[in-house]
């Protein structure tokens, strides 16, 4: 029997952040200054950090 490739597995895990208020955490992109910055905002007190992990 073949063997599959590393490749053509799925894996969909997909990882939920949430804020200390009980919001989740969702990632945004910013245009602002001539640059583009992600950003990730917590959608229940509109707190913004760079990475979703800086809300613990």
């Amino acid at each position: 029997m073949a063997q599959i490739s590393k490749n053509a597995r799925t894996a969909s895990a997909t990882q939920r952040f949430f804020c200390s208020c009980g919001g989740e955490v969702k990632m945004k992109t910013i245009f602002s200054g001539g640059k583009i910055r992600n950003v990730a905002e917590c959608e229940k007190c509109k707190r913004q950090e760079r990475r979703p992990r800086d809300f613990k």
